[in-house]
């Protein structure tokens, strides 16, 4: 079927907007690309360095020249369940490459923190800066410039987006990226849910609500539910730079294995000495990142990717919108019901089709880019397929012509909604936005007071004493990137979900972020111009009435629009944190740009003949007095 109109034109519309960065990332692709392998314009020196602690065979083909070498850049550690698995991943792509008559070097080594470690904590503070870490950290282990294509081991929240856009900046190289896989399925995540609202409620002991956590996240691999870790896979596999069907298969699984040695072979494939070379910088381009969009909205995805991919789109000159997301989700039919959108989890997502047929049925009906090259041969049509393990060979099959589950995947001519799992919220609060698939029909529109707090752990102790009216809108600010580094405010939602399932009407308004996890309650997220920076935000009151209309796209706080206009920006109350780290990312909360704009702390995309970066949007520091609203801050920042 022919591309849908209105897909086209917002794709055209970004391409458009996004032209002269566009075309000044290109340009450096091609000023980066020489003949010959990459590491041929090392000197002597230099080269001696970078194989001197090879074995004989590798040492003799990197000195040669003739061989393509293939640079790992890795996530592991092995604390964290998602990435334990990549410890033996090296030397599986290092044997495999061997076999090929190439070779493979562990480039760098790039944080992996967890989010549902940190959750509540102090150390949230460093999550979402840890992407701009990540980012350049895989720029300096790609630095040596002794690598011919790239092989990126990463899978949860801040990780991937990182690995991605450190890896555009070299976007003249190839890159594959490579999963580790989902955890087999624990206790269902309903009983997780209700073991965490009876313990908030206090009718659950702690070592009830340890044992239900431990039995959830209980073995290796990514945590079942449908948040960052796996709507970053999906994501991957939309824009063709993971290998079809490579998501959710599980770490234990001889398939696993055999999919990581194919990724090492496409590698070398399609390097510069390779038969088919594909830059990733090219591959890359604004279908690739509307496919990213329309994936996302299709399956009912994390919200943060609201701000990871205008980072990563940013990072190869694309200029992609909060309102792009939001005409996309309103056209793109939500195909997929995985918790917290849903009972089900990620095994029993891909076990009823999975992104196969989620993408079949997208592209079938026009929603989708099917024209794009990809990392794998066949283009985006190969993703419509799964893969099997034949004598020992990964082989492809299309995927299931129809859903094994139809509570969890359906066709696209009958999908759950009409319309994607996102919406845009603007009023005179700011812009922000809501997740709508996860929210019931009748709980996404309330009108109540405001109960203001400047930490999220204030609202625990208004409720343990009493204090919380019987409906209300939480209105969490100095949550943003300038404030704190945005940390995740999932903590909030057993509380919440647990008020709601008394009869009580809640909502959430925070300028922060709540988590791919979030679910059951209304909650504007993001809320941008950010406290911190002035938003209107801070001149919410205790006992304001907002209105949220998730289904009208509407966030307002019902005051007399003089009485609005005059108001004062109150100050922030929440203490200043400066341990586990904090106080070394005070450079970083101070530079940041705001969420709309990816929240970025690091220079991002292709620069301009004058240093500057593309990507940057001076108008937005032109129309907000950001150096005045962070006056308040700079004691806690020194």
């Amino acid at each position: 079927m022919s591309l849908h109109p209105k897909i086209h034109a917002i794709t055209e519309r970004i391409r458009l907007r996004s032209a002269p960065s566009r075309a000044a990332y290109l340009a450096g692709i091609d000023a980066a690309l020489r003949s010959g392998p990459f590491r041929s314009r090392l000197s002597c020196g230099n080269l001696a360095h970078a194989f001197a602690a090879c074995g004989p065979t590798d040492k003799g083909r990197l000195r040669g020249d003739v061989t393509p070498n293939l640079g790992i850049i890795t996530a592991y550690n092995d604390m964290l369940s998602a990435h334990q698995p990549f410890e033996h991943y090296p030397q599986l792509i290092r044997d495999a490459a061997r076999e090929l008559g190439a070779t493979a070097q562990v480039a760098g080594g790039v944080p992996a923190m967890c989010d549902g470690v940190t959750q509540g904590r102090g150390g949230m503070e460093l999550s979402l800066f840890s992407r701009d870490i990540i980012a350049q950290a895989t720029a300096i282990g790609l630095s040596h410039d002794m690598f011919d294509a790239t092989i990126h081991l990463g899978v949860c929240d801040k990780i991937v987006p990182g690995l991605l856009i450190g890896a555009l900046a070299f976007g003249h190289l190839p890159a594959v990226f490579v999963p580790a896989g989902p955890m087999t399925p624990g206790i269902p995540n309903k009983k997780k849910a209700e073991v965490r609202e009876r313990y908030a409620a206090g009718e659950a002991t702690r070592e009830e609500l340890l044992q239900a956590e431990a039995d959830s996240y209980h073995a290796p691999g990514t945590c079942t539910f449908y948040g960052t870790a796996n709507s970053n896979q999906v994501l991957l596999e939309a824009m063709g730079v993971q290998l079809p069907g490579a998501s959710f298969v599980n770490p234990e699984l001889p398939l696993r294995d055999a999919l990581t040695r194919a990724a090492t072979a496409r590698a070398v494939e399609i390097c510069a000495l390779g038969s088919d070379f594909r830059p990733l910088g090219r591959l890359i381009d604004e279908r690739a990142i509307v496919n990213a969009v329309v994936a996302l909205m299709a399956t009912g995805g994390s919200t943060n990717h609201t701000i990871h991919w205008i980072a990563v789109a940013r990072a190869a000159g694309i200029v992609l919108t909060w309102d792009d997301m939001d005409q996309l989700s309103q056209i793109v039919p939500l195909l997929a019901r995985v918790y917290p959108n849903g009972d089900a989890d990620v095994n029993r997502f891909a076990a009823a089709g999975g992104p196969g047929f989620v993408f079949r049925e997208l592209m079938d009906a026009g929603l989708m880019h099917d024209d794009l090259a990809t990392i794998a041969e066949g283009g985006m049509r190969a993703y419509a397929q799964e893969p099997r393990l034949i004598d020992g060979k990964v082989v492809y099959a299309p995927a299931v012509a129809h859903s094994a589950d139809t509570e969890v995947v359906r066709p696209a001519t009958e999908p759950f909604e009409a319309q994607g799992g996102l919406r845009l919220l603007k009023g005179n609060i700011g812009s922000s936005l809501i997740k709508l698939s996860a929210v019931k029909p009748q709980y996404r529109t309330i009108e109540a007071p405001a109960v203001v707090v400047d930490a999220p752990q204030a609202l625990n102790k208004l409720h343990a004493a009493g204090a919380l009216p019987q409906d209300f809108v939480a209105v969490v600010r100095y949550q943003g990137p300038r404030a704190n580094g945005m940390p995740e405010l999932h903590s909030l939602a057993p509380l919440l979900g647990l008020l709601q399932n008394q009869g009580r009407r809640v909502a959430l308004v925070t300028d922060g972020r709540l988590s791919g996890a979030s679910g059951k309650i209304p909650a504007a997220i993001h809320v941008t111009p950010e406290a911190a920076r002035g938003g209107p935000i801070a001149r919410i009151r205790e006992g304001d009435i907002i209105r949220l209309d998730g289904e009208a796209g509407t966030l307002e706080v019902l005051v007399d629009a003089t009485e609005w206009a005059t108001r004062a920006i109150a100050a922030n109350t929440a203490p200043a944190g400066h341990d586990l780290g904090r106080n070394l990312f005070a450079m970083n909360r101070r530079v940041v740009g705001p969420a709309d704009q990816g929240a970025i702390s690091i220079s991002c995309g292709p620069a301009r003949a004058d240093g500057s970066v593309w990507a940057y949007d001076a108008e937005y520091e032109l129309g907000h007095d950001a150096a005045a609203a962070a006056a308040p801050h700079e004691a806690k920042d020194a």
